[in-house]
């Protein structure tokens, strides 16, 4: 139930490292010429002419929606993870431990007799709660309990820091209710790709309720779906949501029943564990809350009990007996993302220990899988770019002297997190039975709850990290003003000790100036160096700056990825601005290391052109149709071919590096270009 705050901003699945290369090994260009398509021009279609023989030849695994290098770099992990969750399973640790934990987790998930032969049995205890209410009164604490046990309700209660006091933490409700990507997929009717997701969704919340024993399974399946469908009308757009002045609505505990007069709060804070704790709430859709107010008082009680069931067993479906796993993937797998074949059992058993006790299996990993010597590369890398950026503040166009005395002591105030957290996370209250998956699940996320619940009016844990050691991301927390690379991502196939800078400035270069931008994005520029939303910026930067994001806005918007399905480009903005600007800034910082002198040329490329290609191979991607209309939907960031060929447009020196003119496809006027860093 708790994620990160909304305002978090994520580099998306490929991330790269780099590192001082060994001096005593002869340079590498680091390009993988192997596979160039040399039938398009580098001027035609920058990320086609470097991944195009790559694009051509390799083929989407069956368990997955898309395929790439990052992707082989977790299938590596994965695999390291299971000998880590296998040894501990064998291990002689005492009952307790971490590590019998994780193994407790692991072996209920591969018991697949056992799973099989218990059927809907372990949920059947929630059922019959939901059975049993005799009044809309009795829904808030169903919902708080259900949000306990990790079930989608119709709202999310969220702990995270308050964005007006980053020294304090604040409870946040949000809209949620949804068992489709997004509010499009409800709504949208002039989308035949949508509607028939639409149809075929009716169809398996009918067949999971005939497997459940639902005699009404038809009649039920619309019900549920009609309610949805209010419910996606309700809610804010994806673009709406990114605005953090117009999320952050805060209310007097007293006062929330004047946004939902249909519904018991303080009976809902009471069960929720928040009563005692909280004496305002932070809403942030408050128009959607109005919304689910009415709808609770128009929608019957019995359509309540068949929504409520039908998004318990969906919660559970991946821990139930295959009958439910493999309908579940039917839908989900196969029709919204396209993926012909579930991942084999290991893999989600894997992901499931994950997901139960994260750091406790990234200590385990870190220990075995993370040298210190990735680390101190990986500080000296952030430190280049720092100097870039604290150079490039003072040039901008864009933002006036004032400000720039604000941005600099914000960018004095970054913290970078590398590798893994100071302080491991404290899972002795986790509760494990090796024969009791859903059991497991439910403790899993009844401790994450009340580990959440906790932070209330305690101070800021500055250590804490949102992400685990093994995840092969990266992120900028805009209230905590730092970055933060995970372990797993500093290691092959992206770092090579033996490739020239060039290369490595153009990966997990460009990659630390993207996250660090975000710092300066449309989104994370309205908090400060201490994590408060407060304006900072003069009325004239605003418009200035709001002039290029416009402009790309447009860039962005235009391309065309699937056939009838643009590019977002209001809801890709913040990630498009750091791709740009991470791609401009680990260029200067490349420029700065070289103290003067002149790039060598290896292999035939120029420092320059090494750069700018291995940007762009670290980006080669292939994604099914479906799971990219997805992402479309509901991703912020957007497809990797235009990350890359959206960025290098903009970008002066990739035009003197492979000679780009006009008339050329990859060309745009210098007017037109848009250069924010």
């Amino acid at each position: 139930m708790y994620r990160p705050n909304a305002q978090f901003v994520f580099f998306s699945f490929a991330l790269f490292l780099t590192g001082a290369r060994s001096d005593a090994a002869p340079l590498m260009s680091g390009v993988e010429t192997q596979y160039f398509d040399d039938s398009v021009p580098a001027q035609q279609d920058f990320y086609q002419h470097v991944n195009g023989k790559w694009l051509a030849t390799t083929a989407i695994p069956p368990d997955k929606a898309s395929y790439g290098p990052a992707n082989q770099l977790f299938d590596e992990t994965q695999e390291r993870l299971r000998t880590i969750i296998q040894d501990a399973a064998q291990s002689s640790e005492p009952p307790g431990s971490d590590a019998r934990k994780i193994g407790d987790l692991y072996a209920s998930f591969m018991d697949e007799a056992r799973i099989d032969a218990l059927e809907l049995k372990p949920l059947q205890p929630e059922l019959d709660r939901i059975d049993a209410l005799k009044s809309k009164a009795e829904l808030a604490p169903l919902i708080a309990h259900l949000q306990q046990i990790g079930v989608d309700t119709p709202f999310d209660a969220e702990v995270a820091q308050d964005n007006r006091n980053s020294t304090e933490y604040a409870l946040y409700l949000s809209q949620s209710g949804l068992a489709l990507p997004d509010r499009d997929y409800y709504l949208k009717t002039d989308d035949p790709r949508l509607m028939s997701i639409r149809a075929q969704y009716v169809t398996h919340v009918e067949a999971t309720l005939r497997l459940a024993g639902d005699r009404l399974a038809t009649a039920h399946a619309r019900e549920i779906v009609a309610l949805e469908t209010e419910l996606a009308r309700a809610q804010w757009t994806k673009v709406a949501n990114r605005d953090p002045v117009k999320t952050y609505n805060k209310f007097p505990i007293a006062k929330l029943a004047t946004l939902g007069p249909g519904y018991p709060w303080l009976a809902y804070l009471r069960s929720a564990g928040f009563e005692s704790q909280v004496h305002e709430v932070i809403v942030q859709q408050p128009s959607f809350f109005s919304g689910w107010s009415k709808l609770l008082s128009d929608t019957p009680l019995a359509v309540w009990r068949v929504y409520f069931k039908w998004h318990v067993i969906n919660a559970f479906s991946p821990y139930l007996s295959n009958r439910f796993v493999d309908e579940r993937f039917a839908f989900y797998g196969k029709v919204v993302s396209g993926v012909p074949e579930i991942r084999p059992r290991w893999k989600r058993a894997v992901a499931f220990v994950e997901d139960a006790i994260g750091e406790g299996l990234g200590k385990l990993y870190v220990a075995k899988y993370f040298p210190p010597e990735s680390k101190a590369r990986m500080d000296a890398l952030v430190g280049n770019i720092l100097v870039a950026y604290r150079q490039s503040i003072e040039s901008l166009d864009w933002m006036g002297p004032e400000t720039k005395v604000q941005a600099q002591a914000k960018l004095a105030k970054l913290t970078t997190k590398i590798g893994y957290p100071k302080k491991w996370r404290d899972y002795s209250k986790l509760q494990t039975d090796p024969k009791d998956l859903v059991g497991n699940v439910m403790n899993a996320n009844r401790f994450e709850y009340d580990r959440n619940v906790a932070k209330l009016g305690k101070p800021i844990d500055r250590d804490e990290w949102f992400m685990t050691p093994q995840t092969i991301n990266a992120y900028y927390n805009p209230q905590m003003n730092e970055i933060v690379f995970p372990a797993a991502i500093l290691q092959p196939p992206y770092f090579n000790p033996q490739a020239d800078d060039a290369t490595n400035f153009g990966a997990i270069g460009a990659t630390i100036g993207h996250e660090i931008s975000h710092a300066f994005d449309d989104s994370g520029s309205q908090f400060d160096g201490d994590g408060n939303l407060r304006d900072w910026w003069t009325k004239e930067d605003h418009e200035q700056f709001a002039a290029k994001t416009k402009a790309l806005i447009n860039q962005y918007d235009a391309y065309e990825p699937v056939a009838g399905y643009h590019v977002n480009g209001a809801l890709t903005l913040g990630e498009n601005i750091a791709d740009n600007s991470g791609l401009a800034i680990a260029y200067k910082a490349y420029q700065l290391s070289l103290g003067g002198k002149d790039a060598p040329v290896i292999d035939g490329f120029t420092g320059a052109q090494r750069f700018y290609l291995s940007f762009a191979q670290s980006w080669r991607d292939k994604t099914r149709d479906e799971q990219t209309i997805v992402y479309l939907k509901s991703d912020p960031h957007a497809p990797d071919k235009f990350r890359v060929n959206g960025s290098v447009v903009n970008q002066p020196a990739f035009y003197s590096a492979f000679d780009v003119k006009e008339g050329d496809r990859m060309y745009v006027p210098p007017a037109q270009r848009v250069i924010i860093w």
